[in-house]
């Protein structure tokens, strides 16, 4: 089933965009789901808006664009190093300031200091980072990832490699659904979305803002827009991106969402497997709204080990498209290494000084 949106762009609800989406939501769930358990954020709800999103962007920009958690938010609220307080200034405060860099379009003078080599870096970095995520996951079950491996092979042998995601996602649901028994509905609690009393301010808040923005310049604005370029020849600038990250920020995060960003992590999971169309953003956006009503309990049960196998493949798609794509694969590599081994913002920012001394001498 196909249709045609805005006279210019194909929405198909196939089979491909429905594994395509699945690639996309390993990069949202194992998040989501403990930042839900830690913090004071509402799973259903958190899952709501990624889903209206998902349908949002994916209309607008035409292309199956990812709607991600900020991972270095994420990582520091799940450490504990903000309180969830903290955590809604910051995503308010970063809304505000990728809406001043998208308006003023400062992103686009960024991106001349930043070459195709770095932003490949950051990539690799991303990869990276998703690699390690996954083994970290698969390592709580190695018994259910020689299953869930064994499985991937056996796809790819017959040709079908694309639906593998879907095949081992399709086997940790049932996993759940048999610890959990068949899920109740309910309706997220209404309190859950007000999170404006909650809000905190201090210098850990601060700090975390400039954590995030460097990541999301480099991966979720610059690396996306290079990516849809390269997976749908698609012209989506930075400063677009930005600019769409800032809004849905600013409207969702004072309403229990966590702060959300585009990112080259989920786009590279959803071609990865099959995505082509905005409709993969349309199921998966069904998907996260039908799971907040119906079955938060089954994915609160969902083997860890099995979102750790889907991470390691999009991260192998994403580092492929890193290295594969660049002529200065040393400059790349040492990007993505600091990147994994440091942080994403330091690997970005060290990435264009060195260009900038190399184009010097």
């Amino acid at each position: 089933m196909s249709f045609t949106f805005r006279d210019q762009t194909t929405v198909s609800l196939s089979w491909n965009e429905l594994t395509g989406a699945i690639g996309d939501s390993a990069t949202v769930l194992p998040v989501v789901v403990a930042v839900a358990v830690l913090t004071k954020l509402s799973l259903p709800v958190m899952l709501v808006w990624f889903g209206v999103f998902q349908v949002v962007w994916g209309l607008y920009y035409g292309v199956p664009i990812s709607v991600e958690p900020m991972k270095a938010f994420a990582a520091l609220v799940i450490a504990g190093t903000i309180s969830t307080g903290e955590l809604v200034v910051a995503g308010l405060l970063l809304a505000g300031i990728l809406l001043v860099l998208g308006t003023t379009q400062s992103l686009e003078v960024v991106n001349q200091y930043v070459d195709d080599t770095v932003v490949r870096g950051v990539q690799l970095g991303v990869a990276l980072v998703l690699l390690e995520t996954g083994v970290g996951l698969g390592l709580n079950d190695p018994r259910l990832v020689a299953v869930a491996v064994g499985i991937v092979a056996v796809l790819a042998v017959v040709g079908h490699s694309r639906q593998s995601a879907f095949a081992v996602f399709v086997l940790g649901a049932a996993i759940a659904l048999a610890e959990t028994g068949v899920p109740t509905p309910a309706v997220p609690a209404v309190e859950a979305m007000f999170m404006l009393p909650t809000m905190t301010l201090s210098l850990q808040t601060g700090e975390a803002v400039l954590a995030q923005i460097a990541v999301t310049v480099g991966n979720a604005a610059l690396a996306t827009s290079v990516l849809l370029a390269d997976y749908f020849d698609r012209d989506v600038s930075a400063d677009q991106l930005s600019n769409s990250m800032g809004l849905m920020n600013l409207v969702a995060v004072p309403f229990g969402a966590f702060p959300m960003c585009h990112g080259s992590g989920g786009v590279a999971g959803k071609y990865a497997f099959g995505a082509r169309t905005p409709g993969a953003n349309l199921l998966l956006g069904a998907g996260y709204v039908l799971t907040a009503f119906l079955a938060v309990g089954v994915i609160s049960a969902y083997p860890t080990a099995l979102l750790g196998v889907i991470l390691v493949l999009i991260a192998l798609q994403l580092g492929w498209t890193g290295v594969s794509s660049t002529d200065d694969l040393a400059v790349v590599a040492a990007i993505g290494v600091v990147g994994v081994l440091v942080n994403l913002g330091l690997a970005l920012v060290l990435g264009v000084l060195v260009q900038q001394l190399r184009a010097r001498l």
